[in-house]
């Protein structure tokens, strides 16, 4: 791909002792599965937004290491040069199967599970996770924000906040799929194809003699798009009386209006009064925008005391995803290759309960209640067996076995599609858009009990009775040895 950044080596060391060591044991080519999954939602959510995969899939498809590679290994480790050799030649050649970027997703389901060479499946471990865990953190963070906004817009301000210049691109975009479709960022304007929207910084205004000076100049450059900052000196007693002027001298004669940005002091209260002058004196087209630091939490409070705000500029609170800024996958061993060709299930077993794995190799069906067209729960089931959704089906709670319900008149869908078929892709990537709006239907097919902020309904995942067996079978052998 032109103009590709070979990321190839951004590897947790680990991965690549290990592999060394697999393929001196002559295990390089023993099939292994492993599932990137999630162990909680950010901010005690009810769910979380997957995004992040068009970047796992570039990097798959440029995944490849050069001379200069194999050097440092070559002077920083005792690899075997068969090893160096081996990955000289490196290509993915095995299956990734993987929800659709904007899916809807909860805690310790396979949203992306590999099947390759256990030297490969090892190798891709970090950037595949690094790719979801911020993607989806971002996306997430977003899809709240929207929420608590109601029919308001939220643009993406984060560019300055982000954690480094690829925090802040691929932001833009995890943002866009979660809701906010327009970015401060050129760059991923440009790049994604999105919006892009700013008005002026302080700095503007105090580059005039006077606060009116700055306001008229700005009406003057851009008339059909003027939203004015009001706050550099004092809001209510010059910064609207200025912008209100300007206005009337330069936009009302156009059949324009215009727009004012709130980003400091009590934006409830000043929106308020805002809103009651500009109405006062005629501007009841007026928007009024506000930014600051914002999230979900202070929108909903801004709300609750009737802020009069139209759209929202967010910023550091969205882009690093602060309230919650560790999204928490991780990716663990469900099969490998037996002497016989065969999967054989494995299972990591903790004290911790979260932290007990699910063996084998796995899908994941979501069950929609047929007159609604909410999702009720999903179901994880072994890779062999079907949901037949023309029959009732019993499910139950995988912890709480005697929590049950009998799914009748309901719908099943597979949510992982195949993405790479033996090394190649045989997925095609939707358009932002397309994904963007598929995200929207994920989300409002979900009930308002999981999509509240204070104590979300507990969604159902559970496990087939196979799956189940398979898993406790398992844990008992564990201890046992």
């Amino acid at each position: 791909m032109k103009n590709y950044r070979n990321l190839s080596m951004l590897s947790d060391f680990y991965e690549f002792t290990m592999a060394n060591a697999y393929f001196n044991l002559g295990m390089g080519d023993k099939i292994a599965v492993f599932d990137a999954y999630y162990r909680k939602n950010p901010d005690g959510g009810g769910y979380s937004i997957f995004a992040g995969l068009n970047d796992i899939i570039e990097y798959i498809q440029n995944l490849s290491f050069s001379d200069e590679d194999i050097e440092y290994f070559r002077k920083n480790t005792n690899f075997s040069e068969g090893f160096l050799e081996y990955l000289r030649n490196f290509k993915f050649t095995g299956d990734i199967y993987s929800f659709p970027e904007g899916s809807v997703m909860f805690p310790n389901e396979p949203i992306i599970t590999v099947k390759a060479p256990i030297i490969e499946a090892s190798i891709i471990e970090t950037y595949l996770l690094l790719s979801m865990n911020f993607n989806s953190l971002v996306a997430t963070k977003t899809n709240r924000i929207v929420k608590s906004a109601g029919d308001r817009l939220v643009m993406e301000f984060g560019a300055r906040r982000a954690q480094g210049a690829d925090a802040s691109v691929k932001g833009a975009r995890a943002a866009f799929i979660g809701g906010a479709p327009v970015t401060s960022n050129t760059y991923s304007s440009q790049k994604y194809g999105f919006g892009a929207s700013g008005t002026m910084a302080h700095s503007f205004v105090e580059a005039f003699p006077t606060e009116y000076d700055a306001f008229k100049a700005y009406a003057q450059a851009y008339p059909e798009n003027c939203t004015l900052l009001i706050d550099t000196y004092d809001t209510l007693r010059s910064g609207i009386v200025n912008a209100m002027r300007v206005f009337k001298e330069e936009l009302e004669p156009k059949g324009l209006s215009g727009g004012v940005r709130i980003d400091s002091g009590d934006l409830a209260y000043l929106s308020k009064e805002i809103r009651n002058i500009l109405d006062d004196n005629g501007f009841t087209d007026t928007k009024i925008v506000a930014s600051n630091s914002l999230d979900e939490f202070k929108i909903e409070s801004l709300l609750s005391q009737g802020a009069q705000i139209n759209s929202f500029g967010i910023g550091e609170r969205l882009i690093t995803a602060k309230s919650d800024p560790v999204f928490g996958g991780v990716y663990k061993l469900a099969a490998i290759e037996g002497d016989d060709g065969d999967l054989i299930a494995k299972i990591k077993v903790s004290e911790n309960v979260e932290k007990i794995t699910t063996p084998g190799f796995k899908k994941v069906y979501r069950l929609y209640d047929k007159e609604t067209g909410k999702a009720e729960a999903d179901y994880i089931s072994l890779k062999e067996e079907e949901v037949d959704d023309s029959k009732a089906m019993v499910i139950f709670d995988p912890l709480y076995t005697w929590k049950m319900k009998r799914m009748e008149n309901y719908k099943a869908r597979q949510m992982q599609v195949k993405i790479f078929d033996k090394g190649e892709l045989v997925y095609t990537e939707p358009a932002l858009e397309e994904i963007r709006n598929y995200c929207k239907k994920e989300v409002e097919s979900q009930w308002e009990e999981v999509k509240r902020f204070d104590q979300p309904h507990n969604y159902y995942v559970d496990l087939s009775q196979d799956l189940w067996n398979l898993k406790q079978n398992l844990i008992l052998e564990a201890k046992r040895k």
